[in-house]
């Protein structure tokens, strides 16, 4: 993808690769951790009937300058100040983004704003059953690239050679895995948009419990799980590209969700 493709809002958060005004809806995308909009705005080439917006965190791809943020709370409030977010919409968020898609939908409602029209959560289980880990965010720079690649696979040669060029790339993943770390789900009311869940057959630390978000909607909830790992869609683009089509297709014409009257804000960690 060349920088020419990729066109910037007055938002930095903000990137879509191909503009759609008249579409019906809009599909936002929140990345995993330490992933940026990029990998989710080539998306837009297999989802031709929604106009797709990735969401670009700070201290990653464009922003990799900026400082990042380290805990759910701040992150939430600044998606919801920073992004002007025209509906009708969705939202999709894979791993990490997965939770921040959910607590974005929670903090709208709190805000007695319009929400998504469906939340799509890929490869984490429902929060709930979210488990920080070990404190991998506390790692030194090569501990933390050799746990990456223990878990993902090798990287690209030059963050082992350049001590600088991999600190700098893994501030971002530094900052997420902070985030997962700190968070702790807090009891809040079901949503009432659909809930379309996704994840891999493989993926054996998430994909026990990705079927218990369907206690997180009034609404419809689908489940769709296919070969492969935790990045199982960079094998089967198609496939998960059709399927969403198809679902985003139905969706689009839905009410958009508002919440009723404000009371106490949920607590996010």
């Amino acid at each position: 993808m060349t920088p020419a493709t990729v066109r910037p809002t007055r938002s930095p958060w903000l990137l879509c690769r191909r503009r759609r005004p008249g579409a019906p809806l809009r599909l936002y995308c929140f990345p995993h951790s330490g992933g940026s909009a990029g990998e989710y705005l080539r998306w837009s080439d297999g989802l031709d009937q929604v106009e797709l917006w990735g969401i670009q965190p700070p201290g990653r791809g464009s922003r990799l300058d900026d400082p990042p943020l380290t805990s759910m709370t701040e992150l939430v409030h600044a998606v919801v100040e920073e992004i002007d977010l025209t509906g009708p919409f969705a939202f999709v968020g894979h791993s990490l983004g997965a939770l921040v898609a959910y607590e974005t939908a929670l903090a709208l409602r709190r805000r007695g704003l319009p929400g998504p029209v469906a939340l799509i959560p890929s490869a984490y289980a429902a929060p709930h059953l979210h488990r920080p880990g070990p404190p991998e965010h506390e790692l030194d720079g090569p501990a933390l690239l050799a746990a990456i690649e223990r878990e993902y696979g090798p990287l690209p040669p030059e963050l082992h050679e350049d001590p600088e060029l991999s600190e700098l790339v893994l501030a971002g993943l530094r900052a997420d895995l902070t985030v997962v770390a700190g968070y702790r789900a807090a009891p809040a009311d079901p949503l009432t948009c659909p809930i379309i869940a996704i994840g891999g057959l493989d993926d054996q630390e998430t994909s026990p419990g990705i079927a218990a978000w369907a206690d997180y909607t009034t609404d419809r909830f689908d489940l769709r799980m296919y070969p492969g790992g935790h990045f199982y869609f960079r094998e089967h683009l198609d496939d998960v590209l059709d399927f969403l089509a198809g679902r985003l297709a139905e969706l689009a014409d839905r009410p958009v969700p508002r919440a009723g009257a404000l009371g106490p804000a949920d607590p996010v960690s």
